[in-house]
């Protein structure tokens, strides 16, 4: 500081601060902390700073004498102090960091006036930082620290890189944008619509395959429609002869065999009446014949001793009505005892079935069972069904159809004479743990003269097991009137019968 920068002396007295500087005004607005004392530390600067000066700093008789005002008083330039930012006379504030108190006690405050920045954002750490209160007045001659002034070629660089980037960056969003414009438009003018359609398929379907079954068999398979005073039904059937017989189940078109109406609806939508050729209730089987038709064509039997289980099958038919219905499946198993008809109770209508979890229904029955080679091995019939309740039962994969070995023999039957024969061995039987008791020997039958008496229990028929009494009627309606078998009983007794044929219908 030169000396016509210094200010002039002033008075005595005028080293001491008011006693009211640092309370708390009448509007309860608190103001700046008490100056420290001549040569004590700054009480802000935690005793780390130079002892101050013996005099208080030049120009303090410019500070106001009373703080009845709220906001702060600042001297006018002309009474010797500086403006914040400005220049004039006035006591220079000690560099940051020399160690010096700061004359106002200003030391935590100075992030309030472009203090360097910590290393958190906050004001560099000084030896006091508690928080401060009340408004603080520059000393007299204040000057803030210069500013370095920035290279205006550096920041027009700067400028020039940032808006290159701005230029480039916005190339690049309108191009981006232009391409996904384009591209949306594009995309959305894909249809399926516009695709070509694509070439009707002109090859025949593979050989044993379910289409080429189902399409060789089901001009040959029917829906029946059985009309009586009672109701309606209906089932299903398969064309046996191009002059219109059709073979189905005796329990389809049992309710008009005492008068009603039996109608045939054909593949292509014909429609015909027919009347019964023949039945034969115990092995569930009918013939019927439809009226004025000819050159229909016909199917294949096939040989059902040959099935194996595993072997796959294909159901046609028309279940709830929807006729021409295709199914597929495997056999489950062969040579099951069911009861055919529907009727659990009696032993004459007990089958020798082949089951298949082809899907059967109510409206299939009738229909027919065919192999891979499109040959008919059995007449659908019965199908297993937990419900109890009095709807109809539907398919859970237990289904049971007529083998066609047994079934032709009937059929043929009931075609040359319209009388088919039943096989029987002339007995009546119980199950046992062992297997079928006779219970009862029908006169000069079959049984009785291959030597078998009541109580004699039957173990084997044939090669067959027999583990009960439904088992031992199954396995005799397999076989055909005239037959000769070889029976076991449980003493290990063995005997030959030749089997009967008993007319029923």
């Amino acid at each position: 500081m030169t000396e016509s920068n210094k200010p002039a002396p002033q008075p005595e007295e005028s080293n001491s601060v008011p006693a009211s500087a640092g309370q708390t005004d009448s509007g309860a607005r608190e103001q700046g902390p008490s100056l420290p004392d001549p040569g004590q530390p700054d009480p802000l600067q935690g005793g780390s700073g130079q002892a101050g000066a013996t005099h208080a700093p030049a120009g303090l008789g410019d500070v106001p004498a009373s703080f009845t005002s709220a906001q702060p008083q600042v001297p006018s330039p002309g009474a010797g102090q500086t403006q914040l930012g400005g220049p004039g006379p006035g006591q220079q504030l000690p560099p940051s960091g020399s160690g010096q108190p700061h004359p106002l006690g200003l030391g935590a405050t100075t992030a309030q006036f472009g203090a360097e920045p910590g290393p958190f954002g906050g004001p560099q750490p000084g030896p006091h930082t508690g928080p401060q209160t009340g408004q603080y007045y520059l000393p007299p001659g204040y000057q803030p620290p210069p500013v370095p002034p920035q290279s205006k070629g550096r920041g027009k660089v700067v400028a020039g890189v940032a808006a290159l980037v701005l230029l480039v960056g916005g190339l690049s969003g309108g191009l981006g944008g232009y391409l996904g414009y384009n591209f949306a438009n594009d995309s959305s003018s894909v249809s399926s619509l516009d695709t070509p359609r694509p070439a009707s398929q002109t090859s025949n379907a593979p050989a044993g395959s379910v289409e080429d079954v189902a399409n060789r068999l089901l001009p040959s398979v029917v829906q029946i429609q059985v009309t009586t005073r009672s109701g309606s039904g209906e089932g299903s059937g398969f064309i046996i002869s191009g002059n219109g017989q059709i073979v189905t189940n005796n329990h389809v078109i049992e309710g008009a065999a005492s008068g009603g109406e039996i109608k045939v609806v054909f593949q292509d939508g014909r429609t015909a009446s027919a009347k019964i050729l023949g039945r034969d209730p115990s092995s569930d089987i009918a013939v019927i014949q439809a009226d004025g038709v000819s050159n229909l064509p016909v199917v294949q039997l096939g040989n059902s001793g040959d099935m194996r289980t595993g072997q796959a099958v294909v159901a046609i038919g028309s279940p709830f009505e929807l006729s021409g219905t295709v199914t597929s499946g495997i056999v489950s198993s062969v040579n099951r005892p069911v009861s055919a008809g529907g009727d659990r109770t009696s032993q004459a209508t007990v089958l020798n079935a082949i089951q298949t979890d082809a899907a059967i229904n109510p409206g299939n029955s009738g229909g027919p069972l065919v192999n891979m080679q499109g040959q008919v091995v059995g007449i659908n019939s019965a199908i297993y069904s937990p419900s109890q309740g009095q709807g109809q039962a539907g398919s859970v994969g237990i289904g049971f159809a007529i083998p066609m070995d047994q079934a032709r023999r009937t059929i043929d039957e009931i075609v040359k004479s319209g009388k088919p024969r039943q096989t029987v061995l002339g007995v009546k039987v119980e199950s046992t743990e062992q297997g079928a008791r006779i219970s009862e020997i029908t006169s000069g039958g079959a049984a009785e003269k291959a030597g078998l008496k009541a109580g004699d229990v039957i173990t084997k028929f044939g090669d067959r097991r027999i583990d009960e009494s439904d088992t031992l009627v199954a396995a005799v309606r397999s076989k055909a009137p005239g037959d000769k078998v070889t029976i076991t009983l449980s003493d290990n007794r063995t005997v030959e019968a030749t089997l009967d044929g008993v007319e029923v219908g």
